[in-house]
């Protein structure tokens, strides 16, 4: 009879630490997901502080092209606005906006030889590379935490502690619609 009340309270004992080890596991990965998201912002961020310097620098160059600037202008905003509250689909759709916008700068950037050669442009460029390099990065760091996220959520034993830890499957980082290949730029 002693054994047997052991043996139900060892059993308790373990369900219990099981439960608490679950709760931690999920709660740990939906935090690693939310931080890899974080560097995705802390990219956009970059990039998005990048661009009025590099504006500014082809403006000296090509004042006449008004429209394009004034297209940045508000991509970047839209960038800045979805890196502070966005959803992972809004940031997304801002940053197409915004790597459009930086298509045509960099077409406008091409007409003039002598920006082209500018210390401070390419300065600029190469930072802006890095930047899209790290954000790259970013993107496939999150989509990682995602998968190993959405994994525990959606199996045996974790998925039962899924719903006391407060954690849901979360969205992959895609790159919008038509922003699979790279963009043309034409200048005739």
């Amino acid at each position: 009879m002693m054994w047997v009340v052991i043996a139900i309270v060892v059993i308790i004992i373990l369900l219990v630490i099981f439960a608490i080890v679950g709760f931690n596991k999920l709660r740990q990965k939906d935090i690693e997901a939310q931080e890899a998201l974080g560097g995705i912002d802390v990219q956009l961020t970059r990039r998005a502080d990048l661009i009025p310097n590099l504006v500014e620098t082809v403006k000296g160059y090509a004042s006449h092209e008004k429209g394009v600037f004034e297209a940045v202008t508000e991509a970047r905003a839209g960038v800045q606005k979805a890196a502070a509250s966005g959803t992972v689909e809004e940031k997304a759709a801002a940053e197409a906006v915004l790597d459009k916008a930086l298509v045509n700068v960099m077409a406008v950037a091409e007409q003039y030889p002598d920006l082209k050669a500018s210390t401070n442009f390419l300065q600029l460029q190469g930072q802006l590379t890095d930047t899209e390099n790290q954000l790259a990065f970013a993107r496939q760091y999150y989509n990682d935490a995602v998968s190993t996220l959405n994994k525990l959520v959606v199996t045996i034993p974790w998925m039962f502690f899924a719903g006391m830890a407060g954690v849901a499957k979360r969205a992959f980082y895609q790159a919008p619609e038509g922003q699979t290949t790279p963009p043309a730029v034409s200048f005739s």
